[in-house]
């Protein structure tokens, strides 16, 4: 296939690129910056110069590819109204171009606010509808394209998507320790996340694309629940930081943005996706990866 990836060298998307080129597959990269355009060419990759407020450039995408995998986002916490609508707009954009086509729609969501006390299966609705929801209701809206003949496909990611260079949660916690002098968790530390390592991610991306039926959510989960308090020790001990509590009260002014997400269990079964695609995750755990110097080297 000939896939057009939004998000094509952010940290994820890199890593799927990578798979897809490996797997045989070509590639077009959304670019919005001449280092991005260099990144890509690098590596072989077509080019299509834009960014998701340039609704054209992704229909230019769209319209040259045999499928469409939907990985950016601005992840704007200082706006995540602006986040929202600009989320919006690109899933809509990409699933008209692609209507009636019966082409692989492959969209990028979180796990996180999907069901309380228990971990979220992929037979869980997003209860985020419409432009004013978490995410501008994107996941609800690709899968509207379902009827209109697109195959779409929701890949839902755990909150630590992680490996070497990772710029995401466990990096912000890290960088919270070294400032704080102390590894912290929240509470009694027993709030747990799901986790899985960027190739593994990569590789299901993949395989969502070439094998899942249109209307499928997919989990991207190796563990399923990592306590925050071994997080914290992990990254304590990468530091060789002390480990301590941080009540719920102080979250925000210890950690940051990051401290609501902490203070929050965000856990998911991928039972249905491993059954569905024969996926078995191959990479190291968080831990071992904490362990491994990842987010210290």
């Amino acid at each position: 296939m000939r896939a057009f990836v939004t998000g094509a060298t952010g940290w994820i998307g890199s890593a799927v690129v990578d798979e897809l080129i490996s797997a045989g597959h070509q590639v077009i990269g959304l670019a919005r910056s001449e280092e991005a355009v260099q990144a890509l060419a690098a590596k072989g990759v077509g080019v299509v110069r834009g960014n998701l407020d340039d609704l054209d450039s992704l229909r230019r995408g769209a319209a040259q590819a045999d499928a469409v995998i939907h990985m950016a986002n601005k992840h704007d916490w200082g706006n995540p109204a602006e986040t929202d609508r600009s989320e919006r707009a690109a899933v809509q954009t990409l699933g008209d171009a692609l209507a009636g086509t019966d082409r692989p729609f492959v969209v990028a969501a979180p796990l996180s606010g999907l069901v309380e006390g228990r971990p979220a299966t992929e037979d869980d609705v997003s209860p985020a509808i419409g432009p004013d929801s978490n995410r501008g209701g994107s996941e609800n809206l690709a899968l509207d394209y379902v009827a209109k003949g697109v195959r779409t496909v929701i890949t839902r990611f755990s909150p630590s998507v992680h490996g070497r260079g990772d710029w995401g949660f466990v990096n912000f916690l890290t960088a919270a320790a070294r400032k704080q002098g102390v590894s912290g968790y929240v509470g009694d530390g027993s709030d747990t996340w799901s986790a899985v390592h960027r190739d593994d991610a990569a590789r299901l991306i993949r395989l969502g694309m070439e094998q899942a039926p249109a209307g499928t959510r997919l989990h991207a989960v190796a563990e399923e629940a990592v306590t925050t308090k071994a997080i914290a020790e992990a990254i304590g001990r990468s530091l060789g930081l002390p480990v301590e509590s941080v009540a719920r009260q102080d979250a925000g002014a210890h950690f940051g943005f990051v401290g609501g997400f902490f203070a929050s269990t965000m856990t998911a079964s991928s039972d249905a996706t491993r059954r569905l695609l024969s996926w078995e995750p191959a990479g190291p755990t968080l831990l071992a990866d904490i362990d491994a110097g990842a987010y210290t080297a």
